[in-house]
């Protein structure tokens, strides 16, 4: 008879590598499938708002990086700043995080497998996904999950009037970082955020529509260009998209989607990490208690907030006389953008 663990996780990325964490110290087995080799490089913001970081170190976890004290708004000669009241964030490389939770997964008994999983199967018991037999899987194989699609939870994504499908490129450079910050550049119809995530080196990421390299959009932030312009790249871009991506339910029977595949709004508002670590716990809470179908109201509880925030953000700047607007104004009511950014963090 084949051995039957409590959970299965299906991809090794941060949320799925939370995920697993949480369990494990939660008192689960815990067995994670991931389909790719290597240290878990993608497309990413790389900032962890504070929530984001007290999650991880309330699992024992404690990544390298570089302290982010705030976001900062910023469009011609206009500049908005909102610092984090809870305490900093982080700054921190995606491959960095991934081989903390990896090495926290390991020190708490988890066993990966390299493993590609197309499809599952699951009776009222237990389900079957790849080489594993678990009591539930959490499913977190990313923003096009093919899981996702084969469980008939894929839904199309609405098209908004004057809305575009949103892509991001990512690239890193050796630079001292200039602010403590995540700056968030906005141009007509692309935004660029620059994150520290360490003593010599920040991160790059262009978001916008689909089509040019990431230099044709960083030709579209002058001063950007010209701060970085003597700077050694030093990783190769990366890209992702589209982004807007949504799901009909996060609960098919004992399966349960988590991380980016559960569904995806934008990258905007950089709360993604947070959303996730929370989503992470939520599940793993369900499956604790033996209650799966409590996870879909759990997940809407956590991710309420950010939702609404990037969906009405990312309405109001479909416009190119309020996206003009949203940083001048930003300006002149700071209490405002404290507000919504503490909000996030």
């Amino acid at each position: 008879m084949r051995h039957v663990v409590d959970l299965a996780v299906v991809g090794g990325g941060p949320v799925g590598l939370a995920t697993a964490v949480a369990g494990a110290s939660a008192g689960l087995s815990v067995v994670v499938l991931e389909a790719r080799a290597g240290d878990g490089d993608k497309a990413c913001g790389e900032g962890l708002m504070p929530s984001a970081l007290a999650a991880l170190q309330g699992w024992g976890v404690d990544p390298q990086g570089h302290v982010v004290t705030g976001i900062t708004y910023r469009s011609g000669q206009h500049c908005a700043s909102a610092r984090f009241r809870g305490g900093p964030g982080r700054g921190v490389r995606r491959t960095t995080l991934v081989a903390a939770l990896r090495e926290r997964a390991d020190t708490l008994g988890v066993e990966t497998r390299l493993e590609r999983v197309p499809s599952l199967e699951q009776s009222s018991q237990q389900v079957t996904v790849g080489s594993v037999t678990a009591r539930y899987v959490a499913v977190a194989d990313g923003l096009h999950s093919p899981l996702r699609r084969a469980l008939g939870l894929y839904r199309r994504p609405a098209r908004r009037a004057g809305s575009v499908a949103r892509y991001g490129q990512r690239r890193h450079y050796a630079v001292r970082p200039w602010s403590p910050m995540v700056e968030v550049t906005w141009a007509d119809d692309a935004e660029a955020y620059v994150t520290p995530v360490g003593p010599r080196e920040v991160g790059v990421a262009v978001l916008g529509r689909r089509g040019g390299s990431f230099d044709d959009w960083l030709t579209r932030f002058p001063d950007l260009t010209e701060r970085l312009a003597a700077a050694p790249v030093t990783s190769r871009v990366r890209g992702a998209g589209a982004l807007r991506q949504t799901a009909s339910s996060r609960v098919a029977g004992r399966a349960l989607l988590v991380g980016d595949a559960a569904g995806y709004v934008d990258a905007l508002t950089g709360e993604g990490m947070a959303v996730g670590f929370a989503s992470a716990q939520a599940l793993v809470d369900c499956v604790v208690r033996d209650q799966p179908e409590a996870y879909e109201r759990r997940w809407r509880q956590v991710t309420r907030r950010p939702r609404l925030l990037t969906e009405g953000l990312l309405a109001a700047t479909a416009s190119q006389r309020l996206r003009r607007g949203l940083v001048p104004a930003a300006q002149r009511v700071p209490f405002a953008f404290d507000t919504a950014v503490n909000l996030l963090a």
